[in-house]
């Protein structure tokens, strides 16, 4: 076994803190890879509170994770040392299932292994994310970083930049659509980014104008603060298509009001408690409301090559790891320009 130097939640809402993981020695199939950065994601949040149900602790999160190859197995044939490499929500899924073949291995009808927080397809060793210095992962499960981006701006992407990209691919964002984004943290300033690249009118809603000028700068030709009496009305009946980044308690009614006819409304942010819909906006002008779950391996390749061709990257605050609990209260309160990132040397 490999130990590395990690931080953990010990218990569910405990500060993060110094803490040591075992992780296998290679085998043929896998790559060693030593984590240069890790994005710190809202859900890490979420789970190391223990406010998505059961947790196993002690808890390593962090499911951004970018770095170089150490070692790979004799089998190996995609990855050698030196490759600046990353890894995302998952690990490892059973591979035989429909799902898993067709390239959704998030779907995993048997149960996909995520980073963290999870279990291996043994179902008793226990994953541990990339607050840490390295993880061993199948090469299967393992994505080639474009070159010429800073790393620490593309760890987000693994699960930020994916989670907006597959459904505005999915949903149709292109030339001669308005895009609403909701939200602008984390994953909003990404869908805006990805947005405007696919040719999408894009436009950010927010509950003020504080971050107007962010939202301009990011690609947005327009902005709407939603609490805004002349916002409200010019709201109604916009967009083609929405995609509600919030992870908080919000009313999802009203935002279905903002779309045009047989529009599309897509959740991607996971707030802790039911959201209510009204069934009128919604059947009365045969809305859609829809959800989306990050996507495959191949499709997370295909957006880090989208944003390599399209020079995207997040925008990111670099921190030692001895902030990181400092940074989970900021960005809790929004205090984040968009995506701490965890300078994981700082473990070292």
């Amino acid at each position: 076994m490999i130990a590395v130097k990690a931080y953990a939640a010990k218990t569910a809402g405990a500060p993060l803190e110094p803490f040591s993981v075992a992780r296998r020695e290679p085998g043929e199939r896998d790559v060693l890879i030593e984590i240069a950065y890790c994005g710190i994601c809202h859900s890490d949040i979420h789970q190391a509170r223990q406010e998505w149900g059961p947790a196993s602790f002690p808890m390593v999160p962090g499911h951004e994770i970018a770095g170089r190859v150490a070692r790979v197995g004799s089998k190996v044939r995609r990855f050698k040392p030196d490759d600046w490499v990353g890894v995302g929500c998952f690990v490892d899924s059973c591979r035989t299932c429909a799902s898993c073949r067709s390239g959704h291995q998030q779907f995993c009808r048997t149960g996909v292994t995520y980073t963290y927080n999870s279990l291996e397809q043994d179902r008793r060793t226990p994953t541990f994310g990339g607050y840490s210095t390295a993880i061993v992962v199948d090469e299967d499960y393992v994505l080639k970083l474009p070159p010429r981006l800073p790393p620490e701006r593309l760890a987000p992407l693994f699960c930020a930049g994916v989670t907006t990209y597959a459904p505005l691919k999915r949903w149709g964002a292109r030339r001669g659509r308005r895009l609403g984004v909701v939200g602008l943290g984390g994953l909003g300033h990404m869908a805006v980014k990805i947005g405007a690249a696919l040719g999408a009118e894009v436009s950010v809603v927010s509950r003020s104008r504080a971050k107007a000028a962010d939202a301009k700068r990011l690609g947005a030709a327009d902005f709407f603060a939603a609490g805004e009496g002349a916002s409200a009305k010019a709201l109604r009946g916009h967009f083609d298509l929405l995609i509600d980044t919030v992870s908080a308690v919000h009313d999802v009614g009203a935002e279905l009001s903002w779309l045009k006819p047989e529009g599309t409304l897509i959740l991607v942010g996971l707030p802790p408690r039911p959201l209510q819909v009204e069934p009128f906006p919604l059947v009365g002008f045969q809305r859609v409301l829809a959800g989306s779950n990050i996507g495959g391996v191949a499709e997370t390749q295909e957006m880090l090559d989208f944003c390599a061709r399209n020079k995207i990257s997040a925008d990111v605050e670099v921190i030692p790891v001895e902030r990181v609990n400092e940074a989970y209260e900021r960005a809790i309160r929004g205090d984040v320009r968009f995506r701490f990132v965890i300078d994981a040397s700082s473990l070292r």
